[in-house]
Formats: C-alpha cells, sequence, structure tokens
C-alpha cells in the first residue's frame, strides 16, 4: 500500500510539471483530474475526467464522461470516448497511465466525435406522456364566461321609464322615491298640519309640532 501511495505522488508531480501551463489541464484534488478536448462549447468539445482509486496504478481509474460540461455530448459519443480510455488502460495497469490515457485521445479527437451534431439536438415534447393532453389555453376563459351571470334585458318602454326618473343626466330627482305625502298622512295623521314648501319637500306647519319627514325607500 506504501508503494502505490509513493507511485501516485511521483506521477502526481509528473503530471503537474508536464502540463504546467496548460489550460486545458486541471487538478481537482490529490487523486482527480480532468482534461479538456477542443474549444470551449464547441459542438465536440468534451471533457474527460480521471480519478484514482486507492489501488491505483494496479487498477484501471474511474474514468468519468458524465460532468456537466459533457452535457449537449451524445450517448454514443461517450460510450466511443469511454471504449478507447478502456482498452488504452488495460494495456498500462501497474504504471502511472493518466498521462497515457489524455493524450491517446488527442489524435483520435476528430474521428471519436464524427456522430457529434453540429448544433444542439432539440426534443420534442410529447403531451400524451406528460399527462397534459387534454389541456387547452382556452378552457378556463370558457369556463369563467358560462359562470357570469346573465344580465337582465329591459324592453325600450322599461328604459324609457328609467331614464324619465332621472333628470336626465344620470342623476335621479330630489324625492324620487318619496310616497304620496298626502296618502301617507291620511292613514298617519291630520294633513292639516303639512305644507309643502316650493321646493316640493314637505315641512309641518308653522303652528303645528315640528317635525321633518324623511324619504321613505320603496
Amino acid at each position: 500500500m506504501a508503494d502505490l501511495v509513493e507511485q501516485q505522488a511521483d506521477e502526481r508531480e509528473a503530471l503537474q510539471s508536464i502540463y504546467e501551463g496548460d489550460t486545458n489541464f486541471k487538478q481537482v484534488d490529490a487523486t482527480t483530474f480532468q482534461y479538456k478536448y477542443g474549444e470551449d462549447d464547441h459542438y465536440k468539445s468534451f471533457l474527460v475526467e480521471v480519478q484514482w482509486t486507492d489501488n491505483y496504478p494496479n487498477e484501471i481509474p474511474k474514468m468519468n464522461l458524465d460532468t456537466f460540461y459533457n452535457r449537449n455530448l451524445i450517448p454514443a459519443v461517450k460510450t466511443k470516448i469511454q471504449q478507447v480510455l478502456v482498452e488504452e488502460a488495460e494495456q498500462w495497469l501497474g504504471c502511472g497511465m493518466t498521462y497515457t490515457l489524455f493524450e491517446c485521445l488527442k489524435d483520435r479527437q476528430d474521428d471519436l466525435t464524427a456522430e457529434q451534431p453540429e448544433h444542439v439536438p432539440t426534443h420534442s415534447i410529447d403531451l400524451d406522456s406528460a399527462g397534459v393532453n387534454a389541456l387547452k389555453i382556452s378552457d378556463n376563459g370558457e369556463a369563467n364566461k358560462r359562470k357570469e351571470p346573465k344580465k337582465e334585458q329591459l324592453t325600450k318602454a322599461q328604459k324609457r321609464r328609467q331614464w324619465e326618473r332621472t333628470d336626465h343626466k344620470g342623476d335621479k330627482p330630489r324625492g324620487w322615491d318619496w310616497v304620496d305625502i298626502v296618502k301617507h298622512l291620511s292613514q298617519t295623521g291630520s294633513k292639516d298640519n303639512i305644507v309643502v314648501n316650493s321646493s316640493g319637500s314637505p315641512n309641518s306647519n308653522l303652528n303645528g309640532p315640528s317635525s321633518v319627514l324623511q324619504p321613505l325607500n320603496i
């Protein structure tokens, strides 16, 4: 085990020296390394991550192509790159192989990404499988229309009577809802105690008790 730790330390130092200044290389931690191929965000660009296990280099390291950088890489291309890395790694068991794995892909990059489309593939949404096949944008609007109560339709004669009750400006005249004064007093008291002033509103007789009749809404 001590020999493996020493081998890993020596290889780590060698990688740092070889790739010094190479922006495509990145050491994530003591046992994880990445290398990027191609220009940033190019449709054929991809990134390979190699992670050493405790028994590395006596066993193949973990090779990850499922990083976020490779989000647009199609599965067929990922599989092809993975196969090449595994085949190469099997030939170097027992020896430091990270540099060899990174470099073996450089010469084969165009061949490995030949199936990669030039544009990001778009996926259509199957509404049936999504469970929204019955969704209609206009459904809510139609439902709201059905819920609205119907307004009462007035005849021309009814509209004319409503208009005549107003001052022809939309406002109803003062006292429009008062009951017939004389008829009301004939049922409740003497007519002689009531005087109608010039404005049309009822006042009490000066000699009688002071009272004011309030409008009665009917």
